[in-house]
Order: structure tokens, then C-alpha cells, then sequence
């Protein structure tokens, strides 16, 4: 299993394990049928709300960490401390590699707590990246997207998370404001050309990873690419995010 771990200036990193294919799809039996088509393409897949109620959801997670796939459980649990520290229990007996949370300090202490001495990571969401600063204005925050994702970014190392949720256009900042010390998971990849969607802060897949991205999360340019089958969507932008990880391998070592 791959590590969850900064890359540094000395290893190689493979993109096709930095890659988080979101499957958020209508149901188990269409989830099933994109893993298979992305096999030995992909082998990292999320598992977010949309399918949270699918019947035998739970089944066909153990069933893909039973095939030596890695699963981020995009749950974004956020509840009272007890409460917390009880689900985030459950999903690490579960196996899943990643697991999303959100609030204060005092809940992402009861995740930690929570998650024990297992292998999971925990990440907090900074600001989703289908936001824009009237939309926060409208949420009553008066601080800008980015000092808002920094002061998230901060407290999420001091109360012990392993990284946060942010937009590529961040990710550099976190990298130098935490000391490279937390993992960046970036959404809102869209590649070259393609439309944005619902999403407003966007990166392509190589600028995220130049910028700092550790692991990129894409959905629909895989899951309904505008071109393509998803495995050609998948690979292409495998090809994209290895070249930026090489680039920035090579520029750590000079």
C-alpha cells in the first residue's frame, strides 16, 4: 500500500496512486463496473455522499480494500466530540485510508482520538471548492477564501489532522504556512479545455501538483468524460500529474 506521505526531494513518486477517483455514481453495480474498466489505472477511490445510502455500500468498500484498493471515505463527518470520536472509530475499523471531517479544534482532537493508533487519515475541509467569495460573504464570513483556508490549515496540524481538503490554488500557501508538514488533497480538477461545472476554484491536474498538491480528487472528467472512455480520461490525466510530481521531484534535488 502506498504511503501517505509528503513526497520528498529523493523518491519517486507514482501518480497513479496519487490519483482519488470519486465514484460518485447512482449505485454499487455502476461503481463496480467504472473500478474494473480503471484497473491498472487507478487504484484509489472515493466514496462521498452520494453513495453514503447506496445498498451495500459498506460491502463493496471492504470488498475494494480486500483487492488492494485504498478508499477515502468522504463522509465529512461533523457532529458533536463523542459522537465524532465513535463514527471516526467505526470508519477505521472499516480500513478506509482517508476519512473527512470538519469543525473546531475540540472535534478534530475527538477524531484523533477517535481513530487511535490506526493507519487513517484524517483531513479537514477548508473551503469547498465550488465557492467563490460571494458565497462565503454570503455565509456571514467577512476574512478572504484564502486567509480563511490558512487559518483552517493551521488549527487542522495543531489539533493533529494529517492534512486538509483545499483548492489548487492554495495549496502552495499551506505547504509554506504548515511547513510542508500536511498532506494537500485537492478537488475541482478540471483538464485543459473542459468545462468547469459547479466548480469555481479550479486547477488543471499538473498545476495542482505543482503547486503542492499531494493526492488530486476527480470525479466527472473520469466519470463522464467529454471525450473518451474513462479509463483514456484517467490515464491521460495520470500521464499529466506524473510529469508535474517528476518536475517537482527534480526541482527539490537542485
Amino acid at each position: 500500500m502506498p504511503t501517505a506521505q509528503p513526497q520528498s526531494g529523493a523518491t519517486r513518486v507514482s501518480a497513479k496512486d496519487r490519483l482519488i477517483v470519486a465514484l460518485d455514481l447512482p449505485g454499487v453495480a455502476e461503481a463496480r463496473q467504472l473500478v474494473d474498466s480503471l484497473e491498472g489505472t487507478a487504484t484509489f477511490f472515493k466514496v462521498g455522499l452520494v453513495m453514503q445510502l447506496a445498498e451495500g455500500v459498506e460491502d463493496f468498500i471492504r470488498a475494494l480494500i480486500r483487492e488492494g484498493k485504498q478508499v477515502f471515505l468522504d463522509y465529512k463527518y461533523y457532529d458533536i466530540g463523542e459522537t465524532l470520536k465513535k463514527a471516526v472509530a467505526r470508519a477505521s475499523r472499516l480500513g478506509v485510508s482517508f476519512l473527512t471531517i470538519h469543525g473546531p479544534s475540540t472535534l478534530i482532537k475527538a477524531a484523533v482520538e477517535g481513530r487511535g493508533d490506526s493507519g487513517l487519515k484524517l483531513f479537514t475541509v477548508t473551503v469547498l471548492t465550488s465557492l467563490d467569495a460571494g458565497d462565503m460573504a454570503e455565509m456571514g464570513y467577512t476574512n478572504s477564501i484564502e486567509e480563511l483556508v490558512l487559518f483552517r490549515a493551521r488549527k487542522a496540524l495543531e489539533a493533529g489532522c494529517d492534512g486538509v481538503i483545499a483548492s489548487g490554488q492554495e495549496a502552495a500557501k499551506i505547504k509554506a504556512a504548515c511547513g510542508g508538514k500536511l498532506l494537500v488533497v485537492t478537488p475541482g480538477i478540471r483538464p485543459a479545455g473542459a468545462q468547469a461545472g459547479d466548480q469555481k476554484r479550479i486547477t488543471t491536474p499538473g498545476g495542482a501538483i505543482r503547486d503542492g498538491a499531494d493526492y488530486l480528487v476527480v470525479g466527472r472528467p473520469i466519470t463522464a468524460p467529454e471525450r473518451g472512455t474513462p479509463r483514456e480520461a484517467a490515464q491521460a490525466i495520470v500521464e499529466e500529474m506524473q510529469a508535474a510530481f517528476d518536475a517537482r521531484r527534480a526541482s527539490a534535488r537542485r
